[in-house]
């Protein structure tokens, strides 16, 4: 490999475009350059957050519908329990009662016979949560 010198006494054609040259030259990056690096980093550490903060609400918005559709399933259960006689009480009474328990509001009780349809729901996150869940013997056509 040859080597030219060049007008300013440098080495023509070691170092590419956009590279840096030898320690204490002034090449194509320079010290306007300094710095860049912070820039990217923060760049990236912004998007995490970004993301992140997206992420985060998202998440627990479903974890919360699962929380809800556990709790009505409860619900029914119990109310169904109480209007067969397998338990004391008051069906709704006891559904509102267990859905409660679970950190949810009962918003609906309906009973037909043996079977008895609930729905809960609750706040999370910005976000409204409901739940609805049936609850009887098999077949049951009403």
């Amino acid at each position: 490999m040859s080597r030219r010198r060049c007008r300013d006494g440098g080495l023509a054609g070691r170092f590419a475009a956009g590279s840096v040259g030898p320690a204490g030259a002034e090449g194509p990056v320079g010290p306007a350059d300094r710095g860049a690096a912070s820039v990217v980093a923060l760049g990236l550490v912004g998007a995490t957050v970004a993301l992140t903060a997206l992420t985060v609400p998202l998440l627990g918005a479903f974890v919360g519908s699962q929380r809800a559709a556990n709790a009505a399933d409860a619900a029914a259960l119990a109310a169904a329990d109480a209007s067969s006689g397998a338990v004391p009480g008051v069906p709704c009474a006891l559904a509102s009662a267990i859905a409660e328990r679970n950190g949810v509001e009962l918003t609906g009780c309906e009973l037909d016979g043996p079977v008895s349809t609930v729905s809960v729901g609750f706040g999370a996150f910005g976000f409204a949560i409901e739940a609805e869940a049936r609850a009887g013997p098999p077949g049951w056509t009403g």
